[in-house]
């Protein structure tokens, strides 16, 4: 029986796939909405965009049946981000696991940078309703999700560029 921490925990990642976070024009990584910074005076690199990464472990056989249902919810979340600049981008990569505990899907996600994830909920949760229904729905969803894949975890991380 799911619990109603564990659903609300499934809601989170579901609005974080939605942010991602389930968005920006298709500028790529050299984007020149970027503002790249230094850090400190003698770091090694040029800070960059931020990418929101999750790891999806999809149960056997069930990898088409997962990405069919994103594409349907989570796909045009992040093209309305896209279009409303809140994120520059994203990639969904599908591989094979190395391990049976390993993930096998990839979503990443571009921000510009940190503060962009500031107030995120704020500006993602009308789009998610407009493109995902109603709480209900989305819980809906989001349990129906359970029986197909696992999320690994949530990785924030921030490109940088080598000098």
């Amino acid at each position: 029986m799911i619990t109603i921490k564990r659903l609300h925990s499934i809601l989170i990642a579901v609005l974080s796939l939605g942010i991602a976070s389930f968005c920006a024009a298709q500028t790529g990584p050299t984007s020149t909405t970027t503002t790249p910074t230094r850090r400190g005076g003698n770091a090694p690199y040029t800070e960059g965009a931020v990418w929101v990464l999750t790891m999806i472990k999809t149960k056997a056989g069930l990898s088409d049946d997962y990405l069919k249902s994103i594409s349907q919810t989570v796909k045009p979340v992040y093209e309305e981000e896209k279009k409303q600049k809140i994120i520059l981008d994203y990639k969904i990569l599908n591989g094979d696991a190395t391990t049976p505990q390993d993930f096998s899907i990839l979503i990443m996600v571009q921000y510009p940078n940190m503060a962009a994830l500031d107030s995120l909920r704020d500006k993602m949760d009308p789009i998610i309703e407009k493109v995902m229904g109603p709480e209900d729905q989305r819980r809906a969803t989001a349990v129906k999700r359970l029986d197909i894949r696992e999320i690994l975890g949530t990785k924030t991380m921030r490109e940088i560029t080598l000098k």
